[in-house]
Formats: C-alpha cells, structure tokens, sequence
C-alpha cells in the first residue's frame, strides 16, 4: 500500500525522477499487484518510464483482462519495442487476447523471424502444450564432441530461455535424447555427445492439454519438458514457470466450476450486472432442482401430518448428505487433477469413498439420533433420523465421487460436476432416503 501512495504522490506532483527510482527496486510482480489500483493514464505513464524489457516483465505478470486497454494506451511502436525483448511464449501470451486487427499491427511492427515464430504458436490452442511453449531452447546433434557442444551453446545459449537442459536431434530434428548441462560440462572433451546423453526423454505432444503438461513436469521433478510433433520433431519446450502458472490457472478455475461459476464471466473487475447474469441461470437450473425435492416431501405428506415431529430434522439431514457430497466430489475432482486417481478406475475410486461415507454416515447417524432420543424422547424416531442420515451420506458419498469420474471418462472436465449439483441431487436422495424410511417403520408400527 506504501509502494501505490509514493506512486501516486509521484504522479501528481510530475516527479519523474521520483517515479524512475520508485519503479526500479521492486519486483515487476509487486509493480503488477499495484497497477489494478492506479488509472489507465498512470499505469501507461509508469510503463513508458521503464526500459522495454522491465515494462515487459511487468505487462507479463499483469492479468489477461488489463493487457489490452494497455497495449492501445502505450501505442504500437512502444509495444513492438516490448515485445522483441520477450520470449516467444510470452510474446504469444501478450498478443493471445487481443483483437485480431490489433494483433496483426503488432506482427507487422516484429522482426521478421520473431514474427513468423509467434505467428506459428498463435496457432495451437491456448490451453494446450503448443500454446504454452517457447521454441528459444537447445538442441545440439548427437554427432558432435562434447567440446564442439560446448562451443554450439556459447553461441546459441544467450538466446535460450533456459539451459538446464541440452536437447539432443538428429538430421530430420527429431528428438532423440537428452542431457544436463552438469553432464555435457564434466563429459571428456573428446566423447560423442551420443555416449553421453539419455536416450530416454520423457515428451509431451504438441497438442496435449496443459494440465497433462503439469503433471508430468510434477511427476518428473522437471524444469523443463520437450514438446514434439506426431513424428517425435523436436518443436519447443515448456518451461516450470509456465507451468506454475497453468497450476495456478487451472486450480482457480476448478474451484470456481465446483461452485457453478463461469470462468469466462465472472472475472472479478467485470460489471456487477454482468456477473450476476453469469450466475442466474445456474442458480435458476438448481432451484428447479430443489423443487424435485420439495416434491418428493409432498408425496409423503401423509407421513409427515402424522409425524410432524419429523419436519425438525430435515434440514440436518439434507445438509448433512449434501455437505459429504461435496466433500468427495472435492477429493475425487483434486485426485483426477493431479493424476493420484485414475479416470479408468471407476469402482475402485466410488468404493474408496463408499468405505469413508460408511464410517462417516455412521458416525453422524449415531450423533443425530442421540439428539433426538435426548430431545424428543422418542427412541423410534432417533432411530430414524439416525438412520436416514447415514444412509444418505453413504448415498451422497457414492454420487460426489462416481459423477466426477465418469465424466472424466467421458472426456468432460470432473470439475464441471459442481459443487451445488452434487448438493441438489443428494438433496432428492436424502429426502427420498428419509420419508421412505419414516413411511416404513413409524406409520408401519402405529
């Protein structure tokens, strides 16, 4: 907050020089973290000040969302400048969100050959190992001597966007092994870098999805994993921060799809009006759904006149239920995500989460009960709300962790199995669960 008042100060007062030392000790990412905060004029004012290559890191670290209106203030000759200092996947990721027309002027303004690589990787969709890849990396023949290796990465190395890895290709580039660079480094002069390297290089295709990409970087324990084509053409590499950030990425938007909010629309700067129209229809489509429901309490309504006693607990038990739901489906939807479940799996998932809904139905089961006993006096029916609220969550548990995985299977995001859905139909489950047993032992016995 500190950092936002001098900068503000700085500002009004047209102190430039001020505002030079300000913007050059913090980390661009705690610059972008002040930026939402200051006007447009005063962030493209901040931007201007800086070196191309630090107003680039800056703009990187920025949300998607605040990218364009900037890219319009700065203008385009300042914004080609920006982007030749950044590498390619960045480069793509700046130029992603913008409109066509804008993006095609900003190509015009690029070197030629930038030009034409960033122009290839805005072909592959965003979301996929393509999309997110730098073609800036290493790859040397596996003909060449250590020593001639070495002299190839001091000419090329300054423009990769890491070495830690040395990629090794053969005459058609294909991909064909790898080595670090402590191993190409400690090798004899003399040895081939054939003799040296893995043949054993883990890859990910060119299309697959960036989430598959995360988890064999994290499976891996790698900081950077190669990207290749159907006929195993070295194309580019994905690099861990790129990763972190689909980690990042992806996680928000599974947590917002368990609660039944659209990604796309309900970004948080986005008008009040527009977000509330992004959440109605979802929140409309499961009111319906309770009233499914409310009308499997009004077939028994026989059973609750002569039992009013059992209106009490329906909320304990359609809460209940609906809360273990959502539990598993949170467990099972993080499993699928980081690859500790397996899609493939089904029963052996549901019955991992039967066995924890058993214990746990049993658990609550026996504590409503005893409040009923205790409250009412009624042994039969704490019996009954004990019961019924044990099998519900066992019900419950078995829907919230079945529905992510069969959609799953069926090539859908687990996640977009929400939260509020489980919620709604362990809702029906419950009530069904509850007045059916009522029916069967209270009016059986009387």
């Amino acid at each position: 907050m500190a950092l936002e008042q001098e900068l503000r100060r700085a500002i009004e007062e047209g102190a430039d020089g001020r505002l030079k030392e300000l913007i050059q000790e913090p980390h661009p990412a705690d610059l972008a973290r002040v930026f939402p905060s200051l006007k447009l004029a005063q962030q493209v004012k901040i931007l201007r000040l800086m070196d191309p290559e630090r107003a680039a890191q800056v703009l990187v670290e920025l949300g998607r969302e605040q990218v364009p209106p900037l890219v319009e203030g700065l203008g385009p000759l300042r914004i080609a400048d920006i982007l030749a200092t950044l590498p390619t996947d960045d480069a793509v990721d700046l130029l992603g969100d913008l409109p066509r027309e804008q993006k095609d002027r900003l190509l015009g303004l690029m070197a030629a050959a930038d030009a034409k690589e960033v122009r290839e990787l805005l072909e592959y969709p965003q979301d996929t190992a393509g999309g997110i890849m730098t073609t800036e990396f290493v790859a040397i023949s596996e003909r060449l001597t250590a020593e001639e290796a070495i002299r190839v990465l001091r000419e090329t190395a300054p423009d990769a966007e890491t070495v830690y890895y040395v990629y090794v290709v053969n005459e058609r580039g294909q991909l064909v092994g790898v080595l670090s660079l402590r191993e190409l480094i400690l090798a004899a002069p003399g040895m081939l870098v054939g003799d040296i390297m893995r043949r054993r290089v883990i890859s990910v295709n060119v299309m697959a999805d960036q989430e598959e990409v995360a988890r064999v970087v994290a499976k891996y324990d790698l900081l950077a994993v190669p990207v290749v084509d159907d006929n195993q053409e070295l194309l580019g590499i994905v690099t861990v921060d790129d990763v972190l950030d689909v980690i990042k990425e992806e996680a928000a938007e599974d947590f917002l799809r368990i609660s039944a909010i659209d990604v796309r629309g309900d970004d948080v700067t986005a008008p009040p009006w527009r977000r509330a129209m992004h959440r109605l229809p979802w929140l409309v489509a499961f009111l319906l759904g309770e009233m499914m429901a409310a009308t499997v309490i009004k077939g028994f309504a026989g059973t609750l006149e002569a039992a009013t006693v059992l209106a009490f607990f329906i909320t304990a038990i359609a809460g209940g239920a609906g809360n273990a739901g959502t539990q598993s489906l949170a467990v099972v939807v993080r499993g699928l995500a980081t690859g500790e479940l397996n899609a493939r799996e089904i029963l052996r998932v549901v019955w991992r989460e039967t066995r924890v809904g058993l214990l746990v139905g049993l658990g609550s089961g026996l504590t409503l009960a005893f409040v009923a006993l205790v409250w009412q006096g009624w042994p039969l029916l704490g019996l009954v709300v004990g019961g019924a609220l044990a099998a519900s969550i066992l019900v419950a548990t078995m829907l919230g962790s079945m529905i992510p995985v069969v959609m799953a299977r069926l090539g859908f995001d687990p996640a977009l199995a929400s939260g509020p859905f489980i919620t709604t139909l362990t809702d029906v489950a419950s009530m069904l669960v509850y007045f059916s047993l009522a029916t069967l032992t209270i009016l059986h016995l009387r």
